[in-house]
């Protein structure tokens, strides 16, 4: 689909399904089979950094999924797809690889709370307490050759585990957020994100963006195809599905106004 078919096309959508959760869902269904490509945006041509484009309407990886996805189930144009589309992905939606949402938990999930509220630690299973060191300054010499001044962060956060996941499914909504988090040498992170969907017969699926492209399946059957694979690569110290955050959709988001693009530097 091409930038002004799109924007048609979600215009249409207002009108078909003025419901914002059943909107994401139908939304997030009609890219089933979408091809998955890690790494795929950057900043170009805002930026050359990342020389990757702002956006790709026929590939995605996880997070472009979900962002796409939210971004249009939001608008009604292509321009505003595109403009909340930055909004999601950019802190303050300032266009930059340095304010891009880089880190799950620390990064997306709070420069979103206006879109999701993080409902983990209230849906009644135990939940799991982990420990995150951010070095965004090391990140992004390593990454992107970019040097700021930025404070370590220490990120403190809680997961359900994967064996408690069924008690709390009934309570999940259609686009909600999901987090999978990955566990290895007692570190976890958030390591692939995806969506709640509810199929005709109730049950609750995660619709999400990953090899070789987008898919849905239930919960419980994507975690018994991660505890297979896990077993495969058991002693190759390799990262192990450990459990799942979970983040509500806000009701009626009030997106917040973007922050002045500031003029870029000279070196």
């Amino acid at each position: 689909m091409q930038p002004r078919e799109l924007g048609r096309y979600l215009a249409w959508q207002q009108q078909d399904q003025p419901a914002l959760r059943q909107r994401i869902a139908a939304l997030a269904r009609k890219n089933i089979g979408q091809p998955y490509e890690l790494f795929l945006l950057g900043e170009f041509p805002y930026e050359t950094y990342d020389a990757q484009p702002l956006f790709d309407l026929s590939k995605s990886d996880c997070v472009v999924f979900v962002e796409h996805t939210y971004a249009m189930a939001l608008s009604a144009s292509w321009e505003e797809f595109f403009w909340m589309l930055q909004r999601i992905r950019y802190r303050d939606g300032v266009i930059g690889t340095a304010t891009r949402n880089h880190y799950t938990e620390a990064d997306w999930n709070v420069a979103n709370r206006w879109l999701v509220q993080d409902v983990t630690a209230t849906l009644g299973a135990p939940t799991q307490p982990y420990h995150q060191r951010i070095d965004r300054q090391a990140f992004l010499l390593k990454q992107f050759k970019i040097r700021r001044d930025i404070p370590v962060q220490n990120f403190d956060d809680v997961y359900v585990a994967k064996q408690d996941v069924a008690a709390v499914e009934a309570q999940l909504q259609d686009g909600d957020f999901v987090n999978v988090i990955s566990s290895r040498g007692g570190e976890s992170w958030a390591s692939h994100v995806g969506l709640i969907v509810t199929s005709a017969d109730g049950s609750r699926r995660l619709l999400h963006s990953a090899e070789p492209q987008v898919r849905e399946e239930t919960l419980q059957g994507f975690i018994a195809r991660m505890a297979e694979r896990d077993a495969r690569q058991a002693g190759q110290n390799k990262a192990q599905l450990a459990g799942f955050k979970f983040l509500r959709l806000n009701e009626a988001p009030e997106v917040p106004p973007m922050a002045p693009q500031p003029r870029p530097g000279r070196s």
